[in-house]
């Protein structure tokens, strides 16, 4: 399909190429008339990127970025949608009002008694990457007898040892290991009042028309496959966030305490340091930290420390929905969290839909 830009490119290129054909009468074009059609060439090149003059436009998914009133849905607006479309906002103090009602619904949390940490050594922002190790233990002692009972813990425990973590390797998954993420997305937000509170909220905000949608939805864009290495289909969000996976001779990725847990009670992680911590004095806290993963280094690691299953899925897929590849401010216990989201470019789902790259604790700036 001609667009009005490749129209124009092939205008201006046959004004100004030499052509081996007789020479016939033409419009000679002024300096001013060719200035005239850059500008204009540049306008509707920046139109690709803006909504100017393009509100309620049809899907089209030659654009980088759209104006109607499914992009906010399919996270693909462009970034003054609405500044002259008049969309629907989801403001940042609705973010933190429903943020602090999942803190509150959070009943599968870990307690005192349940979760007991040593943090050890606190290193600053300019030592994490010396890879020198600090510390013993980061777990203590965990009730897995309580904790790993419940039915979230149990589906993501199932969930967890399916990937290989090594990018450029695909990723093929039995039938009984589709089914496990189904049941991790069903368990956690279906089955528990904190994911039915999620719904709620974006329910009421017109993102979503039915529980059946939000659910098929979060299954695509967390457990949806793409290619992050050698063009196998190796990695997915829910892999890199809560797995986490090695590229490039390092970790990427890792942002879940039950996974940090595991592997260090089997030998295969060793922690050394953190660079942040808190500001919470319970569960769930906050952590950055730096630990050798089977002979691969992570920096900085952060993750939301003794939180239920469907929490850290929900305040993920919350900043994932209503602010995708942004920094997105949550309020737990009257105490802020930045979540940093990260959209997956190069692949799509659905009518253009963007899978989750990454969404982790923002590192505190003082």
């Amino acid at each position: 399909m001609v667009t009005a830009t490749t129209g124009l490119t092939s205008t201006i290129t046959a004004a100004l190429s030499p052509t081996k054909r007789p020479i016939r009468p033409s419009l000679t074009l002024r300096p001013s008339s060719l200035l005239a059609l850059l500008h204009l060439f540049l306008f509707l090149l920046a139109g690709a990127t803006s909504c100017k003059g393009r509100c309620g436009e049809k899907y089209n998914s030659q654009n980088k970025c759209h104006c109607n009133s499914k992009c906010t849905k399919y996270n693909n607006c462009c970034s003054d949608y609405t500044d002259l479309c008049g969309g629907s906002v989801i403001t940042d103090a609705e973010i933190k009002a429903v943020s602090e009602t999942l803190y509150a619904l959070d009943s599968n949390k870990a307690s005192a008694s349940e979760l007991i940490i040593e943090a050890q050594a606190l290193v600053p922002d300019s030592q994490t990457s010396s890879q020198t190790d600090l510390s013993s233990h980061l777990f203590r002692y965990l009730d897995e007898e309580t904790l790993f009972t419940r039915p979230t813990y149990v589906a993501l425990l199932a969930v967890l040892d399916n990937y290989q973590r090594m990018t450029g390797q695909a990723e093929d998954f039995s039938p009984e290991q589709l089914a496990e993420q189904e049941a991790f997305v069903k368990e956690t937000m279906s089955n528990t009042e904190l994911g039915r509170e999620l719904f709620a909220f974006l329910y009421t905000k017109g993102v979503y028309a039915s529980e059946e949608e939000f659910i098929q939805d979060l299954k695509m864009m967390w457990f949806g496959l793409y290619s992050r290495n050698n063009n196998k289909m190796d990695s997915s969000g829910f892999e890199h966030i809560f797995a986490g996976e090695v590229k490039g001779g390092k970790v990427s990725g890792f942002h879940n305490w039950i996974q940090f847990y595991l592997l260090e009670k089997r030998g295969q992680l060793n922690y050394y340091s953190h660079s942040f911590n808190g500001p919470w004095t319970t569960y769930p806290d906050v952590m950055g930290m730096q630990f050798m993963w089977g002979g691969y280094f992570k920096q900085v690691g952060s993750a939301v420390i003794g939180c239920s299953p469907e929490f850290d899925f929900a305040i993920y897929s919350l900043c994932y929905i209503t602010r995708p590849g942004k920094q997105c401010r949550l309020s737990l216990g009257g105490k802020e969290l930045i979540i940093q989201t990260y959209t997956w470019d190069k692949s799509f789902y659905g009518e253009g839909k963007k899978f989750i790259g990454s969404a982790f604790p923002a590192t505190p700036r003082n």
